[in-house]
Order: C-alpha cells, then structure tokens, then sequence
C-alpha cells in the first residue's frame, strides 16, 4: 500500500529536521527543502498529498509557493498547511484568501502537527465525496455518457475554496483563468455605475456556474463577483475547460444553454426595474433569495445587498420591509429576514 506523502517547505534546520522525524515515525513518506524555490519543485516532481511549508524563507516565500503550485492543475488541489511564527490575522487572512487550508502557529508539538495533518486528509476525503452528491444534481446539464464522466472526473479532481461572506473571487477587467462552480451558498455579480452605485448582475446558488460568458467568449470578465454568505466554490482551469467542450458537444450546448438563460434573466431583470413598483421588486428579490422552498425561508442578506438586488435606495428597502413586517409577510430578527407568506408575495400586485 503506498504511503501518505507529505513536503516539509521549512529554511529552518532544526524544525524541519525534527518534523521530518515525527512524520516518518508515523508512517508517512517525507520530502523536504530548505526554501520556496526547491519546494516548488519538488512539488510538481513528486505530487505530495499533503504541503506543510514556512512563509518567511529565502528565494520563494510561503504565499509565492502557494500562487506558484495554484497555478499548477497537477499541484493546486493539494491541500496546504502554512507553518509560521507570525499568528497575526492579516496575515493568517491573506494565506486562506489564497488558498491555504490551514496554520500550525510555532513552535507546535507533535499531537498537533499529526492532527492537523489528519484532518485535513480526512477533509479531502469528504469533499471528493461532497463533489459527487453535488454533480448528481447537475446531471441535466450534460446527458450521461462519456461527457458526463468526463465532467465529473474534472471536478472531483479539483479543490473546494471556503470563501468569506464579502470575499471577492474575481473583478470586473480580470482575465478568467476557469471555470467556477459554487457549491453551497450564494454569489453575487454586479457592476459599479459612474456614480459609484452597485448595480447587480445576477444572483448563484448552488451547483450554478459563474463565469461562463467570459470563459467561452474568451473575454475578461465585465462584472465583479462576490460572495453573499460563506461559500465553497471549485475552479475548473480553463484549458481542461476548453478541451472537454472541444471533444464533447453536449457539454457547449449545455453551457450556452446556461449563457441564454443568464440573458434571459438579465431581460427580466430589466422589465421588473422598468415596470413593476418597488413592492413588486422587494417581493421577487426574496423569492429569489428563498429558492425553491420559500415558505419560512431564512434569509441572511444585508440592507445594501437588497437594495443593488432591487435597484433602489437603502431607505426604500428597509421601508418597503417594515410594510412587509406590518402585513405579515415576513419577519425581521436583526440581520435575518423570515418569510412567513410566500404565496402573497408570489402574488404581489404591481
């Protein structure tokens, strides 16, 4: 049975050389280097699964590491541990905006360094299987067969980011290096007007794609990508992209199906703000962030978020919601919006 690999990216002799040490008494297959540069390489040349790897180091420091080996489909899924002396949260923040899945602060022991190592494989372990109960429920893109497969074995090989509610995943005049498929919560796409107003695009739950107009057009992206509430997402590179909508037909016209029905939407979107009160669009803007199940929905949305959704003040949204509140059609508790009667909004009059 092949051992369990891990790559030790540490300058410092003695904390590599003493974890190297506890690694390989606890069965594991080790590599090491003594800098960034080294490491990298040895990365892409061996395919650890697990990295643990300093920040501070000569030639490559730790976050140069990890933007070089995400750049790398064979090395970005790996999941990737910093070890750093520095525990301050701007730093600890940049790491995981990056990509980074963990930190072991030092000096650490070895129950620590063990269980943060088998944590983390056992959460590798849950999200190849949280991909698969995922892509059962995106069959209706692409018919079963060899696109569908092809498909699921793209995603399951990919690695799921955490991202943080408000957290960017791309900006307006970006280049898109993928695809990405969201897999729990939701994003939002909007657009700043000349007179710095938010002005949204569209609205992602999950097992949606974002990104797939300016993927295929071979464009930059012309909108900015945000998440609404935690998230998980996965990003599919573009060449592998581009290669399985090359070889598989179904698979482009599932995802121009997508492209059409994200104008359709927009054109919607653009009748409700021409035509329908603000009740109306209040109305539409809940259903929508309720889903498929609206009746007591639990909403957790921000006073600014409602508003660039129904393309009205921020003061014409809390009003429009006290009236809701007053009628019985929702509930407010603090941040949270409960709706109580979804078949009045549905039926809201314009």
């Amino acid at each position: 049975m092949k051992k369990t690999s891990i790559l030790i990216i540490e300058d410092n002799d003695d904390i590599r050389e003493s974890t190297t040490e506890i690694l390989e008494l606890a069965n594991y297959q080790v590599f090491h280097a003594d800098n960034g540069k080294t490491g990298v390489e040895l990365a892409i040349k061996h395919l650890p699964d697990i990295i643990l790897c300093d920040i501070m180091m000569p030639e490559l420091d730790g976050y140069g590491v990890l933007f070089m080996l995400g750049k790398t489909p064979e090395t970005s899924a790996i999941p990737f541990i910093f070890l750093t002396a520095k525990a301050e949260r701007v730093d600890m923040r940049k790491g995981m905006e990056m990509g980074a899945d963990d930190y072991l602060t030092k000096p650490f022991d070895d129950v620590e360094l063990l269980n943060a190592i088998e944590s983390r494989l056992q959460k590798k372990e849950k999200q190849e299987a949280f991909y698969n109960k995922s892509l059962e429920k995106i069959d209706n893109l692409v018919n079963r067969g060899d696109g569908l497969a092809e498909l699921q074995k793209l995603v399951a090989d990919r690695k799921i980011r955490t991202i943080k509610k408000k957290q960017i995943i791309f900006y307006e005049g970006d280049s898109p290096n993928g695809l990405y498929l969201l897999l729990s919560g939701k994003v939002k796409t909007y657009k700043i007007s000349n007179d710095d107003r938010e002005l949204l695009t569209s609205l992602y739950g999950p097992d949606e794609y974002i990104g797939v107009n300016a993927l295929l057009s071979n464009d930059i992206y012309h909108e900015t990508a945000e998440a609404v509430e935690d998230s998980s997402i996965c990003m599919l590179p573009k060449e592998m992209v581009d290669q399985l909508v090359n070889h598989y037909p179904e698979v482009g016209k599932a995802f121009i199906k997508i492209i059409a029905n994200n104008l359709k939407e927009k054109e919607d979107q653009l009748l409700q703000l021409a035509y329908h009160s603000v009740r109306k669009r209040m109305s539409q803007v809940l259903l929508r962030l309720a889903g498929n199940d609206p009746e007591n929905a639990v909403l957790r949305i921000s006073r600014d978020d409602l508003a660039s959704m129904a393309g009205m003040a921020t003061e014409t949204v809390s009003r429009t919601l006290s009236d809701f509140k007053t009628e019985g059609l929702i509930e407010k508790k603090g941040s949270q919006i409960i709706i109580l009667n979804a078949k009045k909004l549905v039926n809201m009059k314009n």
